[in-house]
């Protein structure tokens, strides 16, 4: 969703001529966050067949042929020059129904998933992250290594303008410590953070940004802290300005999610990346390959309650040379115009040129 609304942002301010249109699905954060930029949405209905029980699978197939009949719809209606898709089951009836009209596909992840997979069997050109992601498409389809295309409003943080909208110490006499488990939160990492909350909070100030399902046990937690370090505590169920967060931040605590590719080399931010085990390994090639280039340090999901306290203090407190060459490696990585290349791939196929 985040890398389209950035390549959306770059497409539109270089050919203000262009006319776009969001399909998504029915409802949710997405539609939510899709009107908030003002762009017209149209849903349809999808849903995931990989994986599903065998009581799930005939009402998701059905899902799967109304969302190819509405997108069918949906084309005649906007007659769209180009389609883009940035994968999730929801885009298989609209890269099926549009499979005659050009197409880009971004990849965000290192390693694409079973429905980007899919959906690369329609496009013209794929648009990856990183070369490392060329392996897992076939040779004939035109890959294009490009960066994470990342929102515009990200740089426009400095680190004064982040800590003076956030409510940090100006003063800076600890260092700032993100904690962040993405939009829905993370559990495990929530639970480790307030079972060491006091001991983190002598280390540094932070930034926890929680989800919405730890919020009440987040809110009680800091309401128990001794009162000198409640100021040092600056939690959130979630943040619209993420860039204030990133800029402000020395080290950050999160998952390895794709837009750790982008952010963090964007900002020079030195992570402690905590891969979700519950899932495919999207999340753990992401942070083996940051941990490659020296980036990143990986602690796995089962042992946060053990060694959590300790990473952070030897990183931010002990070992501060090498928070210094994460911070040079990350920067060598960051592509801050990988948004614009991608744009750019789109007029190219719908036959237009930019103004």
């Amino acid at each position: 969703m985040y890398p389209a609304l950035a390549v959306h942002s770059a497409l539109t301010s270089q050919n203000p001529g262009f006319d776009t249109l969001w399909v998504g699905g029915e409802g949710g954060m997405e539609q939510e966050l899709v009107n908030r930029a003002g762009i017209p949405y149209r849903s349809i209905p999808a849903a995931g067949v990989h994986g599903v029980g065998l009581r799930t699978l005939p009402g998701n197939l059905l899902k799967l042929v109304r969302g190819v009949t509405a997108s069918r719809q949906i084309l005649r209606e906007f007659k769209p020059d180009v389609l883009f898709f940035t994968g999730g089951f929801i885009a298989a009836p609209m890269a099926f129904a549009g499979r005659n009209i050009p197409t880009v596909l971004y990849v965000p992840d290192i390693e694409p998933g079973l429905a980007l997979k899919f959906l690369s069997r329609f496009a013209d050109v794929i648009t990856v992250t990183a070369p490392a992601s060329k392996k897992y498409f076939p040779r004939l389809k035109e890959i294009i290594p490009t960066g994470y295309p990342l929102r515009a409003d990200l740089v426009n943080w400095s680190r004064a303008k982040a800590i003076q909208h956030l409510g940090l110490d100006a003063a800076q006499t600890k260092p700032t410590l993100l904690i962040t488990g993405g939009s829905k939160g993370a559990r495990s990492i929530n639970m480790a953070v307030l079972n060491h909350l006091n001991e983190l909070l002598n280390i540094a100030q932070i930034i926890h940004i929680t989800g919405s399902l730890d919020w009440s046990l987040v809110e009680r937690s800091a309401q128990e802290l001794p009162v000198h370090l409640r100021s040092s505590y600056h939690a959130m169920p979630y943040l619209h300005e993420m860039g204030a967060a990133l800029a402000a931040a020395d080290l950050v605590v999160s998952r390895a999610g794709a837009s750790t590719l982008g952010e963090y080399p964007l900002f020079g931010l030195p992570a402690v990346l905590i891969p979700y085990p519950y899932a495919w390994r999207y999340q753990k090639v992401n942070a083996d390959f940051l941990a490659e280039q020296n980036a990143v340090v990986i602690l796995q999901d089962e042992l946060l309650e053990d060694k959590l306290l300790n990473t952070v203090k030897d990183l931010l407190l002990n070992d501060k040379k090498k928070l210094e060459s994460m911070r040079a490696a990350l920067k060598k990585m960051a592509h801050p115009n990988a948004a614009g290349i991608i744009a750019s791939q789109l007029v190219k196929l719908a036959g237009e040129q930019p103004l």
